[in-house]
């Protein structure tokens, strides 16, 4: 049996009222139009679906899968790519959807392979920042939560692809 870390840090229940937040400001800012939402895999999955059902918008949802973890519990630094879009988002308005950025360089990766495919508009959603590992700015237009720097698992993020179902977000201690 898994042994669940006890620290919470964001309770199931701020989660939702947050979601529910950004889906209201997103149907807001996207009305009248039908923005493509990219789930950048594995972490994003449970803030995406939640989300999606958030906003009251005709969306699609692409999934793009990187990598800069591994098993690890700090980047790499080196970002690539497990699974692409699979379909064009030229033209389109999109909508990349995180789970947590920390150093933001797989967010500036992702932005530079986005923009490169032509949208007409983009922008970056987030469940959480940890702004004490920054080493690339980055603008984020919706923002969950600002978190300090520890390492948290739940609600889609892992350590070495556990925790991931956990309904809330929890401190793994070192």
């Amino acid at each position: 049996m898994l042994e669940v870390p006890e620290k919470v840090l964001v309770t199931e229940a701020a989660i939702a009222e947050k979601v529910r937040e950004l889906g209201a400001r997103i149907t807001r800012d996207y009305a009248g139009r039908s923005p493509v939402l990219i789930g950048v895999l594995k972490g994003s999955f449970v803030f995406l679906a939640d989300l999606v059902r958030a906003i009251d918008l005709p969306v699609t949802v692409e999934f793009l899968g990187v990598q800069s973890y591994g098993d690890a519990t700090e980047s790499s630094g080196v970002v690539r790519i497990t699974l692409d879009l699979a379909r064009p988002v030229a033209g389109r308005d999109v909508l990349i959807v995180e789970d947590i950025i920390d150093t933001g360089l797989t967010c500036r990766y992702l932005f530079e392979q986005i923009e490169a495919r032509g949208p007409s508009s983009l922008k970056m959603c987030a469940l959480l920042h940890k702004p004490a590992r920054t080493r690339v700015p980055v603008q984020i237009d919706y923002l969950g939560f600002t978190i300090p720097d520890e390492f948290v698992v739940g609600y889609g993020l892992d350590a070495a692809q556990k925790y991931r179902n956990l309904k809330d977000l929890r401190v793994l201690e070192s």
